[in-house]
């Protein structure tokens, strides 16, 4: 990017409400067939279009056409039955009722690709897309198959790869990997789940990302936080490798949040995508609040590699607050920027 503190979302925005139920994870549809198939498109514009008018730098496709960020993806892979559920812990944090790996897991075709190239039709912006990451995949399944966490995690990287690879070729500019399971199994994150990332990453040419929060505002996620104590430093155990590792940029939270700002030192020379908007409350920032944000990461990051953007994804909240919530970060960047520039 050559545009200063280029600003960006972690992830979702919220859906119109003739799409979906909003202010709701895994909203059903309330669209069939192929009104459903334009519907997804029309939001997807309208998507771009408050992300464009609120002056936003690297955009997405806002997460439209996904009904759930880890389990829209893994419907398409065969091997994955979703009619046989078990009930398993999502990221040692809630009970929820999940499909089950009944055979070898398979991409049969592209997942993304057509949305992606739909996108890049409607916009000259750079472009960022995001994947489920394979280790926050296999917590989001009963593995009734391989039997092995590591297994399936390198088998989830190397289908990644492969829809990785399309939707570069479709012209995506940064491809993001969202990890929240990270922030949970240190053991596993150290021992082969970044080199699982990297397998899931093997050959791109454009950026890549990881995407690495304390999940979504809802109340499961919420009550977790208010265990964690004065302190967050979970990103401790990650940061050090992933420091080494093949990925560009590292996509964190931080406004509202306990973690120690100088964890950032762990990462220095890696891109950091700094969440300087709070997703888990309805109160948008001012300006101001998010410039504090950035001007304390400014203390570790270097300033042509830092970028602003949310703390996580935005499905939860209304549009109006999600709106509100981005032009929040744009001007708050934009202080940043100028204060910069004036050196």
């Amino acid at each position: 990017m050559k545009t200063l503190l280029p600003t960006s979302t972690a992830g979702s925005l919220p859906k119109p409400s003739w799409l979906a139920e909003p202010e709701k994870l895994w909203s059903p549809w309330k669209l069939e067939n192929e009104e459903l198939i334009e519907g997804k498109k029309d939001a997807l514009s309208l998507s771009l279009f408050d992300q464009l008018r609120a002056g936003i730098d690297i955009v997405s496709d806002g997460e439209q056409t996904r009904q759930h960020f880890v389990t829209t993806f893994i419907e398409h892979l065969s091997g994955v039955d979703f009619e046989k559920r078990e009930v398993v812990k999502i990221r040692n944090r809630y009970d929820a009722s999940v499909p089950t790996v009944v055979g070898a897991v398979e991409r049969q075709k592209p997942v993304f690709v057509e949305d992606a190239k739909f996108l890049r039709q409607l916009t000259k912006q750079p472009i960022k897309w995001a994947l489920p990451g394979p280790m926050t995949m296999i917590d989001t399944l009963y593995d009734a198959h391989y039997k092995s966490r590591e297994k399936l995690a390198w088998e989830f990287a190397k289908i990644l790869n492969q829809e990785a690879r399309e939707l570069e070729a479709a012209g995506v500019d940064i491809i993001q990997f969202d990890e929240p399971a990270f922030n949970v199994f240190f053991d596993e994150v150290n021992d082969w789940g970044i080199a699982a990332l990297e397998r899931a990453v093997e050959g791109l040419k454009c950026e890549t990302a990881v995407h690495i929060c304390y999940g979504y505002g809802i109340k499961a996620n919420t009550d977790w936080k208010k265990t964690l104590g004065t302190e967050w430093r979970q990103y401790e155990e990650a940061f050090p490798k992933l420091q080494q590792s093949a990925i560009d940029i590292v996509s964190l939270e931080c406004h509202n949040s306990r973690v120690p700002m100088d964890l950032l030192e762990l990462i220095r020379g890696k891109k950091v995508m700094v969440g300087a908007i709070d997703v888990a409350t309805n109160t948008v920032e001012t300006a101001e609040e998010v410039a504090d944000t950035l001007r304390k990461a400014l203390q570790f990051v270097d300033a042509d590699k830092l970028y602003p953007s949310t703390n996580c994804g935005m499905a939860p909240l209304s549009r109006r607050v999600a709106n509100g919530k981005l032009n929040a970060l744009r001007a708050g960047a934009e202080i940043v920027r100028q204060e910069i520039l004036a050196r």
